[in-house]
């Protein structure tokens, strides 16, 4: 089993990525399937790594909902074709 700190670093990692991608704004995103495909596959590794967290890391943090971390990771890795969660999530980080 890998240490926490591994985890950490690639949810970092991927949050840093996914700011980068995203920081050309809403139209460049969805102009973009390079960026598109870039963001969804980082939220699947940040979501993965958060998975391989341990319990007593995730008790640290309690304002994250790690199970609804879990069910969004589902949901990218076994709905990917569905566009409900794209459409909410592209909303909330290109408000307006």
């Amino acid at each position: 089993m890998k240490d926490d700190r591994v985890h950490l670093k690639h949810i970092l990692r991927c949050n840093a990525r996914i700011e980068e991608y995203t920081a050309g704004g809403r139209e460049s995103f969805f102009t973009s399937h390079l960026i598109q495909d870039g963001v969804i596959r980082n939220l699947q590794t940040l979501a993965e790594s958060s998975q391989q967290l341990s319990e007593g890391v995730k008790a640290s943090q309690p304002s994250v909902d790690w199970k609804g971390l879990v069910g969004f990771r589902n949901v990218l890795v076994h709905d990917y074709l569905g566009s409900s969660w794209y459409t909410e999530l592209s909303n909330k980080t290109f408000p307006g």
